[in-house]
């Protein structure tokens, strides 16, 4: 058997396996009363399924094996190098014919930031590549990142950072408005907190500049991701999101990222604002689960990276982690293979979120 077909058996049997545990676990513990449908498409991130190193089309056959509306590219790997309008176009149509949209995506766009590769050239060749791409596959968004916590830390902070991402937005507006295309830049592993993002998007202009919302990341810049979307709602464009768990440490505070349902955040709360904030735009689960980081806030040299940090924002941030406790890492069954159990744990959060939006929060078009 090829390595490939190793994998896909692997998936196949881990896909199925979490679906009867799921199902199993839904037996008796519905509510008696039908959840109400919200009317907001539902479907995920590629990340959440990296291990599996699917192509484009595998991703979307994945979107449809689970009655998923949408699937969010948020790399150029999956098209393996097929990045012409007409395999753009095929693409496009195969995801339409089984009632998949597609998103795209890319990395860091700030030729300052720590995390800026030249893999896509200047940062200007790599934004005109992505709103090509995204207008080929009917994508009414380009999702872009900053950077990372560290930028934070870097000479001049976050606030040069953004600046430097300003120019570069405001360099593409032309190109983004004749596509027909919005950039959607992300609260990306801790580099932005809400209002910082949002100070970013009103500098480059509101009518080509939006959000790409991170729920999981809000809590790396110490917010209560609720509160993050009610500063950030009227300019989302689309979603990476998932749950986190938040619990005080000797140190501080931990965080680590969960299935959705299976953290602290106020999901209800969340997806009413988002309801009513939000509308049109699609949910994609991104769930990167099983480990935690921890934050030092009892240490007076953590804070040089917030130093504006609102009281009102940390006691909410801190109230979630009263409600929270610790959760065990990841790690591979005794004996069992890594690789394959890192996939077949990434296919189980993503199947168990996908159903927990579906069935507890009312959210997709398909169900």
């Amino acid at each position: 058997m090829s390595s490939v077909s190793r994998i896909s058996a692997v998936s196949r049997r881990a896909f199925l396996a979490t679906a009867i545990i799921a199902a199993a676990a839904g037996v008796g513990s519905r509510a008696a009363t039908p959840v109400r449908r919200r009317g907001i498409r539902l479907g995920f991130d590629n990340f959440a399924v990296r291990a599996m190193k699917w192509n484009a089309r595998q991703l979307v056959d994945h979107a449809d094996s689970l009655a998923c509306d949408s699937v969010f590219i948020t790399d150029f790997g999956p098209f393996e190098g097929k990045t012409d309008d007409r395999s753009l176009a095929d693409l496009k149509n195969y995801a339409a014919d089984k009632g998949v949209g597609i998103e795209l995506g890319s990395w860091s766009i700030c030729p300052s930031s720590k995390t800026f590769k030249k893999d896509f050239g200047s940062a200007e060749d790599h934004l005109a590549t992505g709103l090509r791409m995204a207008q080929a596959l009917g994508s009414r968004a380009f999702r872009v990142i900053v950077g990372n916590h560290e930028d934070r830390l870097s000479e001049g902070g976050i606030a040069a950072r953004i600046a430097d991402t300003v120019a570069i937005l405001q360099a593409a507006k032309g190109r983004a408005l004749d596509a027909g295309v919005r950039i959607a830049v992300e609260n990306h592993a801790g580099d932005m907190r809400s209002t910082e993002l949002k100070a970013l998007v009103e500098r480059a202009g509101p009518d080509f500049v939006g959000v790409n919302f991170d729920s999981g990341n809000a809590c790396w810049t110490l917010e209560d991701p609720v509160r993050a979307l009610e500063t950030l709602a009227p300019y989302v464009l689309t979603t990476s999101l998932r749950d986190a768990m938040i619990w005080r440490t000797p140190e501080g505070v931990a965080v680590q990222w969960a299935a959705m349902g299976e953290g602290c955040t106020d999901l209800a709360a969340f997806f009413d604002l988002f309801e009513r904030t939000c509308p049109g735009v699609t949910v994609h689960v991104e769930t990167i689960s099983g480990f935690a980081r921890t934050f030092p806030i009892k240490d007076r040299g953590f804070w040089k990276a917030f130093p504006d940090e609102e009281p009102d924002d940390l006691a909410a941030f801190l109230a979630l982690a009263d409600q929270g406790h610790a959760l065990e890492p990841f790690t591979p069954p005794p004996g069992a293979d890594r690789g394959e159990a890192e996939r077949a744990y990434q296919l189980g959060e993503l199947a168990r979120s996908i159903r927990y939006c579906r069935d507890v929060l009312g959210l997709g078009l398909r169900a």
